[in-house]
């Protein structure tokens, strides 16, 4: 994807970016992408990015992500294919997640509670789809 400004701008809230956005946005370029094909299989092909770029956005390695998928050598194949390719989106993401947290010391949390407060919103975000 391509946006008119910067991670930096994100995590600076020079940019307002919420995470609700970013998937709206990724899914999009993933349908676009895809074209004509299942929409389960977008649903499907969605996720599995999602996760890929979440994973590398909080530190994870690829090859530790890719653990669960070793049964799936297609799978596996695919994202570190597409790993070049989503390195914006990663930067993103992690900007976003970044903002997240920022916003909790902001209004006054000490780190470890906006850390959690984050990482819940992020689970809710996630888990309704948005």
């Amino acid at each position: 994807m391509e946006w008119e400004f910067t991670p930096e701008d994100v995590v600076k809230a020079h940019a307002a970016y919420p995470l609700e956005d970013f998937r709206r946005d990724l899914a999009e370029e993933v349908r676009i992408n895809l074209g004509e094909s299942d929409p389960l299989q977008q649903v499907r092909c969605f996720n599995l990015l999602y996760d890929m770029c979440h994973a590398l956005a909080t530190g994870r390695a690829l090859e530790d992500f890719l653990q669960p998928y070793a049964y799936d050598p297609p799978t596996c194949e695919f994202l570190r294919e597409v790993r070049p390719l989503m390195a914006a989106n990663v930067d993103m993401l992690g900007a976003i997640l970044q903002r997240m947290i920022m916003e909790g010391v902001e209004e006054g949390m000490p780190l470890e509670q906006a850390l959690g407060e984050a990482a819940s919103r992020h689970e809710r975000i996630v888990a309704t789809g948005a």
